[in-house]
């Protein structure tokens, strides 16, 4: 139990002033010992008097906001611990065809979103966390099992995005959101991207032992614009094959040589984007054991109900109350 204001709580020992008081006023009437005792009068009497102490108590709680503090709970589910880390370049506003929408073909950022909801939505099991980068990295929303936020972050991503891709920075984000988990518990970073850029080898030599200190499933989601370079495409004679020349090509060569499980989905449309996250969505179903966050539970709007219960039940009791007249002497013949 949590209290946002205890100090009301030294009021608390004033509650148990209805057992200790007179409550009903008195009546000049004989002795009544000799009379049998009348257990419906002595109900009445001490339930009047247990709800004086309820109307008292929870008043108090209230004013000391009660409520039940923040917990955890391990939960076991059937899926992994995803985060998407999805790229807001603004070419992902522009459709497959590399043209912008005209509402005869999705963006290639609207279907990612659209998928993505689906696959999100057919996991409940999943604990998802969503990041976002172009000039710099950002994150959305860390993981968690609640499907609104992961939802509401998803389609935030839909907001129009800078000009650079910055997947280095964007990716060691993702690995930072997963953090110190649970072991045995599935985990997996699916990039989303239209795109790559030059990694340096700083954050190369970073990358790779982060991979080696948490080993975690990358899978790269490629959106590739028709007539661009392809991630298995090789160099035609003669042509320059250097990171700055073939950026998807030598991503892709990176990723490979992390020695972690990694899969790559070139995608030109938006049904093979569906296809590719179906994939995805099998080779990432295994048990996951994860700590839940339980947040607190405010009752003082319960105490307070309480209270206004008691009086009421109080305040029909004095409606309902007689003063008992007794006349003197007798009547002459």
């Amino acid at each position: 139990m949590i209290f946002t204001t205890p100090y009301w709580l030294f009021l608390l020992p004033l509650a148990v002033l209805p057992f200790l008081a007179e409550t009903q006023p008195r009546e000049g009437y004989p002795g009544l010992e000799l009379l049998p005792t009348d257990g419906i009068s002595s109900l009445v009497k001490w339930s009047l008097r247990l709800a004086g102490v309820l109307g008292l108590a929870g008043l108090i709680l209230g004013l000391a906001g009660v409520g039940v503090g923040e917990s955890s709970r391990q939960v076991v589910g059937h899926g992994s611990h995803v985060v998407l880390l999805i790229d807001r370049s603004s070419s992902m506003d522009n459709t497959f065809a590399g043209r912008q929408p005209d509402g005869s073909e999705e963006s290639k950022s609207a279907a990612a979103r659209r998928i993505l909801k689906d696959f999100v939505m057919q996991r409940p099991g999943d604990r998802v966390g969503v990041a976002a980068f172009s000039t710099a990295p950002m994150q959305v929303v860390p993981l968690t099992s609640a499907r609104p936020i992961i939802l509401a972050a998803i389609d935030a991503i839909g907001r129009p995005g800078l000009a650079f891709t910055d997947v280095g920075r964007g990716l060691a984000m993702a690995m930072s959101t997963h953090g110190q988990e649970q072991a045995g518990t599935g985990r997996s970073v699916v990039l989303v991207s239209d795109g790559a850029a030059v990694i340096d080898r700083r954050l190369q030599e970073k990358l790779r032992a982060e991979f080696a200190r948490q080993p975690i499933n990358l899978y790269w989601l490629y959106l590739r614009t028709s007539g661009s370079k392809g991630i298995f495409e090789q160099p035609a004679p003669g042509e320059e094959d250097t990171p700055q020349a073939l950026p998807e090509r030598h991503l892709n060569k990176f990723f490979e040589s992390l020695h972690v499980p990694y899969r790559a989905f070139e995608a030109e449309s938006p049904q093979a984007v569906a296809d590719a996250v179906a994939a995805i969505d099998k080779l990432e179903r295994r048990p996951a054991v994860y700590t839940e966050r339980v947040p607190g539970i405010d009752l003082s709007h319960s105490a307070y109900g309480l209270a206004a219960a008691a009086m009421a039940l109080l305040l029909m009791a004095k409606l309902f109350e007689r003063s008992l007249k007794i006349e003197g002497g007798r009547r002459g013949n």
